[in-house]
């Protein structure tokens, strides 16, 4: 298809369609980021049950874990609330970014809402539209790509994006259940023939210049070291960034799976295969300034209700192990400094009691907000006619995204680059009390035993959680209260 085709107002496509765009002489594709190889952050994936149904609690505990569903999901963050009051991210688009796709996602995303009783989307698979429906779109940059369930060799593990195409779609519904999807997916994840993150980057940007969508979710990443050319190599890429910015769209990504430890991706195989960088850092785009970076927690409440009481008899261990506690970092949760950017001006304060002992060179902290993310208290995903409880920040990422889609429908309109607002609710007490979940137990350094104590989770912002999780229905009057300088 060509570009001139593509209308401007997305919720003018048919419903079911799927649409590729092959770049042509107009268009200025963003240069090869050789080296850089982008990962889906799903980092923990375990099937529990087979068939239409999903599974009990029950079953999730004899495999040593707790699932979360969307309805107690919505209650531990405060997101019924806004449900009752109508408010579901109606009108407002959130697309989410992945490679390959996936042969299944919309007859998976029909039994999702269906098991779940959440509204069904103009798109799925066997279901007929309504007016005033919710829409589910894709859009294939270059190609539409098959997903194969099985991995396709070297680095393009296809059956891993399947599963992340499944927790990105469902769980930006299961979030804010109005609010349109738009799967953009490109045909190849890493730098075999057409490098990735080029392709994804200009993805986005057509996205943001055709406005496809408000809310943009990244779950996705690669340490800032892996860019062959550094600095250079990142700003290169980092331009659907700025112009996110320019045209009122959000932008969150991933803050990654390894905790403060990443690996290089070269070489391939052999005995050296992607060694481990020897010292602390971040993976990009999480720690690009411009981007809203979403760290990840184990969610210890009650998966039964939602109720934010600890539950702290049920596995995992790590909940078992802090009585008590509701809401704990995620050990492997991506968090640091970057080695790249500065530090932006919105991290310059800091609530009282912030950890930012490792910050020697008055980098960008990452992450900025956190969400659920570990697998052993994970959501449930629907993907081929399988269910599984998957963990990473690829939950974290989607779920806050449909936050702030939810607040950009109640706004009445795009709010556009959130952090300064973020930040400026956590520098006024009272609302930084009322808005956010401050988890301040939990620890993701990766180089030392006993853990390194500037990688702790603490009170105010940390490089585990940043600022904390959401107390969703008093952060989006508040976010968007922020927005517009009050």
């Amino acid at each position: 298809m060509q570009l001139t085709r593509l209308l401007p107002s997305f919720r003018q496509w048919a419903a079911a369609a799927t649409t590729a765009v092959a770049f042509g002489a107009s268009w200025a594709p963003v240069p090869a980021a050789l080296g850089a190889v982008p990962h889906p952050l799903v980092s923990d994936v375990q099937l529990v049950s087979t068939g239409v149904a999903p599974p009990s609690q029950a079953a999730c505990i004899s495999i040593g874990r707790r699932c979360w569903a969307p309805g107690p999901f919505q209650v531990a963050y405060n997101l019924k609330q806004l449900h009752d009051a109508g408010n579901k991210g109606q009108g407002v688009t959130v697309a989410v970014v992945d490679s390959f796709g996936s042969q299944t996602i919309r007859a998976d995303l029909n039994n999702f809402s269906t098991q779940f009783n959440l509204p069904h989307m103009c798109g799925e698979d066997n279901y007929t539209c309504a007016p005033g429906d919710p829409t589910f779109n894709i859009l294939c940059v270059q190609a539409c790509t098959d997903a194969k369930p099985t991995a396709n060799g070297h680095q393009q593990d296809r059956s891993g994006w399947s599963v992340e195409v499944s927790l990105d779609v469902e769980w930006v519904h299961a979030v804010a259940p109005l609010a349109n999807v738009l799967l953009v997916t490109t045909p190849t994840a890493e730098t075999l023939g057409v490098p990735g993150f080029p392709q994804m980057m200009n993805s986005e940007q057509f996205v943001i210049d055709h406005g496809l969508a408000q809310v943009i979710s990244q779950s996705f990443g690669a340490a800032e070291e892996t860019f062959n050319g550094g600095t250079a190599a990142l700003q290169n890429l980092r331009g659907a960034f700025a112009s996110a910015k320019a045209h009122n769209v959000s932008v969150f990504a991933s803050s990654g799976d390894s905790g403060n430890a990443n690996v290089m991706k070269s070489p391939v195989g052999g005995p050296n295969a992607q060694p481990l960088i020897p010292f602390p850092t971040v993976i990009w785009p999480a720690s690009d300034p411009l981007v809203t970076s979403v760290g990840g927690t184990y969610l210890c409440a009650d998966a039964n209700t939602g109720s934010r009481v600890a539950d702290s008899v049920s596995p995992p261990g790590a909940c078992q192990a802090h009585p008590g506690v509701t809401e704990i970092g995620w050990v492997v949760a991506g968090g640091g400094f970057s080695h790249v950017f500065a530090k932006p001006g919105y991290q310059n304060t800091l609530p009282p009691g912030s950890n930012t002992g490792a910050n020697t060179n008055n980098m960008r902290g990452v992450p900025d907000v956190a969400m659920e993310a570990s697998a052993r208290t994970g959501v449930l995903v629907y993907d081929g006619g399988r269910w599984f409880v998957v963990g990473g920040t690829s939950v974290s990422s989607p779920t806050f995204a449909a936050v702030a889609a939810i607040a950009d429908q109640v706004n009445g309109a795009p709010l556009g680059f959130l952090n300064d607002a973020l930040y400026k609710i956590g520098n006024n007490p009272a609302r930084y009390a009322n808005d956010f979940f401050d988890v301040n137990t939990g620890n993701n350094d990766q180089f030392h035993s006993p853990q390194d104590p500037n990688y702790a989770a603490t009170a105010g912002w940390d490089p585990v959680t940043g600022l904390g999780t959401p107390n969703a229905v008093n952060l989006v009057p508040d976010l968007i209260a922020a927005v517009h300088g009050s």
